[in-house]
């Protein structure tokens, strides 16, 4: 703030290079000749070991794949060892519930044996990989439920060369992803509205596109076996790590549980080393197929808007706050039914010079939208300067404005969840 407030008493001049700086006061005042005060909020490391690991990966094989992306390679020697990795993971979960039920029945009226056996079933399905499920406190959407929006979904996978989805489900968040849930595996677009709200329907069929990319080009972390082994190793980790040393018998357990967690610990890194190349594949795929779908230009403003998340989250909270600040159920339910409106308009006021800052922040952090994702820039970089598409999946006025029309009661019920969950918080 001092820095800022220098600024504006020698007539919006950069102290470092001299160069005319513009203010504005909601805004970063900064230099875009010299690159002064560009990025004054530079965020601490972060203090998780397997995040920390894992970004530093996606920054390297963002950078390579980047330099050369290359044609998908067939089955290559990293992709077989993860999958033997993967199979071996849920071999022990296996072995323990085999090994466990024999205990049980052959060892019945052998002294321990039975609840040995037990104790190694109830390990078994304690470790168990999980499959996935349909959230029970979000909007969970079908066909039949938002006919217009499921139109949508299935002529942008086409364009992906995949299958539609089974269910939408509607957050409140900043973002957006793909699973699948059921022993069937079936497909499940998930859509945050905070991401949702703020963008063009050009670039909601852009994000549409990047998610059901995922499915369409292999994405090996959410493939059954090797996305399972992962939830499974970080499942054995937590149970490995105590959370607290507080008396000797703790601190006895601790020291038991190291050989095996630094043992699980090395496999998670092992299977994240042989798997994160390919998966920084996808994305970059993904990126295109978002092009394609929606069109070049709105798929580099797609990601744009990523590096508003942040200011997103905080503008969600703000306005929550405020709303519980005025106090009674009246100005809660006027926040609500304002509160996506309010969020579309703040963004749409962000002027370009601050999306070129971020953009500028996000080379120099080596910015990633989370530890699997290639740095963001790199991600922008491609889709601008690569082959530029046109919107193969058009979403005019009255089609955005019929798909507003289904998601009407998810979004009512998100604002109350969100001025809800803040009020609650105070």
């Amino acid at each position: 703030m001092t820095a800022q407030i220098s600024v504006a008493e020698q007539g919006h001049r950069c102290p470092e290079c001299g160069a005319d700086v513009p203010v504005e006061s909601r805004f970063v005042t900064w230099c875009d000749a010299c690159d002064w005060n560009v990025d004054p909020g530079a965020p601490a490391p972060d203090p998780r070991r397997i995040e920390a690991l894992r970004r530093r990966l996606a920054q390297r094989y963002g950078e390579r794949l980047f330099a050369d992306l290359g044609p998908r390679p067939g089955r290559d020697v990293a992709g077989v060892l993860a999958c033997a990795l993967a199979l071996v993971v849920h071999g022990v979960t296996a072995a323990l519930a085999v090994t466990g039920l024999l205990l049980v029945v052959l060892g019945w009226g052998m002294g321990v044996l039975p609840v040995v056996g037990a104790v190694l079933l109830a390990i078994a399905v304690a470790l168990r990989p999980r499959f996935g499920v349909l959230p029970d406190d979000t909007p969970v959407l079908r066909r039949p439920d938002a006919p217009r929006l499921f139109e949508l979904v299935d002529e942008v996978a086409a364009v992906a060369g995949t299958a539609g989805v089974d269910t939408v489900v509607i957050a409140a968040d900043a973002n957006a992803a793909v699973s699948t849930y059921g022993v069937r595996h079936r497909r499940m677009l998930r859509i945050g509205l905070g991401l949702w709200e703020i963008l063009t329907p050009p670039q909601r069929v852009a994000l549409i596109g990047h998610e059901l990319g995922h499915f369409a080009h292999g994405d090996t972390r959410r493939g059954a076996v090797v996305g399972r082994a992962l939830d499974s190793l970080a499942l054995w980790l937590y149970f490995l790590t105590p959370d607290s040393e507080t008396d000797l018998m703790q601190r006895v357990t601790h020291w038991m549980m190291a050989v095996p967690r630094w043992a699980v610990l090395g496999l998670l890194h092992l299977l994240d080393q042989l798997t994160l190349r390919a998966t920084q594949r996808a994305e970059y795929l993904a990126d295109e197929t978002a092009a394609r779908a929606g069109s070049s230009v709105a798929a580099a403003e797609l990601l744009d808007r990523l590096l508003l998340v942040p200011s997103v989250t905080s503008a969600l909270h703000r306005e929550s706050v405020v709303a519980h600040s005025r106090g009674g159920a009246a100005a809660r339910r006027e926040a609500e039914q304002r509160l996506w409106e309010r969020l579309a308009a703040r963004i749409e006021s962000v002027p370009e010079r601050e999306y070129k800052r971020l953009r500028r922040v996000s080379t120099l952090r080596g910015h990633c939208a989370d530890s699997t994702h290639p740095p963001t820039h790199l991600r922008r970089r491609r889709v601008s300067e690569g082959t530029q598409w046109q919107a193969a999946v058009r979403c005019d006025e009255e089609r955005a404005g019929a798909i507003a029309a289904e998601l009407t009661a998810a979004r009512d019920h998100m604002a109350h969840v969100v001025i809800r969950d803040a009020a609650a918080d105070q």
